[in-house]
Formats: structure tokens, C-alpha cells, sequence
């Protein structure tokens, strides 16, 4: 059992996860309650993720984050940072996949919070922020939630995007999918088995979860306009 693959794959999926519950998750909130010029191109480039193969995604990554590119040479001259096949990489990668799958689900929860609600609440002198925190987050977390798992779930299994920025480095990079697939070239069909079996179980599991979550908010009161 190759329990390295297993652990990075876990790692990168969970930091990826937290990244996206910030960054995707304040996208969707602009996106739901803020109107602004071009907001279409906007929410187009920020979805473009979900609908390219994880190899051009992997490429772009590649290109814009390469030691000879202005980004990659910035970071890694002024702070040290080195993406490419390094794990920091693979969670990169992880995170700029899955940015569609919180950011979707994300905003139709915001979007599905009751107008009325959020007014009632600036009637009553609520600053902006304690809206959001004690009216519109308690109201739109069911759907954040069934989103991160979706990604969290998407995470465990890149493949195409982590391969072209992290590489296959065992016990460094190497995570679940890429295991799975150096399984199968080197011909250890049981290794691959075992991996295939925990990583179909898990994204199950979380699959279920997504839609008992998704469930109990559309039963939840106080959502609607």
C-alpha cells in the first residue's frame, strides 16, 4: 500500500480545500451581491477551470508559474517559493481545478439567502460584516459545505494538472491518482487495486454527504427571494 500517495493526496486536498473556502468562496459572495462591468468575463475566466482538460490547465499553470516566467521568477527570487514539482505545486494545481466546484454552489447559496432578510438586518443597524456573519452565513453554509466536499472530493483524484506542474515524485509529489497510474504501467495491479478501491470509497462517501447537505438546505427556511 503506497500510504505516502496516500497522505500527500490527503494534504493536498485539505489545504486546497481551505484555500477555496476563502478565495472562491468571497468570488461567489461579489458575484451573488455585487453587480460591476464585466462581470460576465469575470465569472467566464474564473469557471474556465471546470470545463478545460487538466492538462492545459496544467500548462497555463506551467507557463505563468515557471522559474522563467515574471510570476515564477518573482516569487522565487524575493520569497524562496519554488511551484514547480514541489508539493506547494500540487496544491496549486488542486486548487485552481476545483475553484469552480466551491464557487458554483457557493454563490447559489448566497444568491438563495432572502433579500428581505439582509435588509431587515441594516435596518436594525447591523454593519455589513455582522450581516454577513449572522444572517447571510448561517443561511448559505449548507450549500458552501456540499461544495467544498465536491472539491475536496475532486482534489483527491487530480491528475492532469498536478502531473504538469508537480510532477511524479515518489514520496514528495506523487499523489493518489498519479500512484494509481504508475500502478498500472509498472504492472502492480493489487497496489492499484487497493488505491482505486480507497479513492472510489471516499469520493462516495463525500458524494453522499454533498447531497444530504444539499437536501436539507433546499427544506431550510429562510432561503428564497
Amino acid at each position: 500500500m503506497n500510504w505516502s500517495a496516500i497522505q500527500l493526496s490527503l494534504w493536498v486536498a485539505s489545504v486546497a480545500t481551505v484555500l477555496n473556502l476563502l478565495l472562491a468562496g468571497g468570488c461567489a459572495y461579489v458575484l451573488a451581491r455585487r453587480n460591476f462591468a464585466g462581470k460576465s468575463w469575470f465569472e467566464a475566466v474564473l469557471t474556465l477551470p471546470m470545463v478545460l482538460p487538466p492538462t492545459v490547465v496544467g500548462y497555463y499553470l506551467l507557463v505563468l508559474l515557471g522559474r522563467n516566467s515574471a510570476l515564477g521568477g518573482w516569487l522565487e527570487s524575493w520569497f524562496g517559493i519554488r511551484l514547480i514539482f514541489t508539493i506547494e505545486g500540487a496544491i496549486v494545481a488542486a486548487t485552481v481545478v476545483t475553484f469552480p466546484l466551491v464557487l458554483k454552489p457557493a454563490r447559489a447559496a448566497f444568491e438563495a439567502v432572502d433579500s428581505q432578510l439582509i435588509q431587515a438586518g441594516k435596518v436594525l443597524g447591523l454593519s455589513n460584516f455582522a450581516v454577513f456573519c449572522r444572517i447571510t452565513l448561517p443561511l448559505a453554509w449548507r450549500g458552501m459545505l456540499a461544495g467544498l466536499m465536491l472539491a475536496f472530493a475532486r482534489a483527491m483524484g487530480e491528475f492532469g494538472a498536478t502531473l504538469m506542474l508537480a510532477g511524479s515524485i515518489a514520496g514528495k509529489t506523487q499523489t493518489l491518482s498519479i500512484a494509481i497510474y504508475e500502478a498500472v504501467q509498472a504492472g502492480e495491479q493489487q497496489s492499484a487495486n487497493e488505491l482505486v478501491l480507497i479513492t472510489s470509497v471516499l469520493c462516495v462517501v463525500l458524494l453522499v454527504l454533498a447531497n444530504l447537505l444539499t437536501q436539507a438546505k433546499q427544506q431550510q427556511p429562510g432561503s428564497g427571494r
